[in-house]
């Protein structure tokens, strides 16, 4: 019988080959981002969006966009992620070497209104399918970050599966958004 962290790996793979995101789909999931952010009660909290890898959603553009102030994560290359304001000071590498802001204070979770998190894959539970180094995971794990409200940005609708192996750690999200809007967990 195969391991969950072998099955995890086998979809991973799967759902990565099926990352190929056109501009009809990012303009879709951009507006449907905007509805949702535009629809929370943000206030001045931070919206927590991510730098886009290859074949995710870029929100980047939002960011002239929405009203509430930006946030990006930081990533220590450790295990531990973080989430700082984003505002116009340059970005630098982080601990996985993605761009991220390098100077300010980590916020809080009660200075997050919501956090839109990139994935492989969500099933209809609201478990997801990350690239397997459990960042959002640990993050999430604590309660005051697991209250703040989080949702799942997917390419595509496809990517919204049956059930996805579940470690006791996972912490169900709020929701998705993909090319055809938002969805939320049964």
């Amino acid at each position: 019988m195969a391991s969950a962290m072998s099955i995890k790996q086998t979809l991973r793979h799967h759902f990565r080959t099926q990352r190929h995101l056109g501009e009809a789909a990012t303009r879709a999931i951009q507006e449907a981002v905007v509805n949702l952010v535009n629809g929370s009660s943000s206030g001045n909290r931070h919206v927590g969006i991510y730098w886009p890898l290859s074949g995710e959603a870029d929100l980047r553009p939002l960011r002239d966009v929405l009203h509430p102030p930006l946030a990006l994560p930081v990533a220590d290359g450790g295990g531990r992620l973080t989430y700082r304001s984003w505002t116009q000071e340059p970005l630098q590498p982080d601990g996985c070497g993605i761009p991220a802001p390098a100077e300010g204070e980590a916020l809080r979770p009660d200075q997050v209104a919501l956090l839109l998190v990139p994935a492989l894959a969500i099933d209809r539970h609201g478990i997801r399918l990350g690239y397997g180094g459990g960042y959002y995971d640990r993050l999430r794990a604590d309660p005051a970050w697991a209250a703040v409200p989080a949702w799942v940005v997917l390419p595509f609708t496809c990517m919204v599966t049956d059930p996805l192996p579940r470690d006791p750690w996972d912490v169900p999200f709020a929701g998705w958004i993909t090319e055809q809007g938002a969805g939320r967990p049964t």
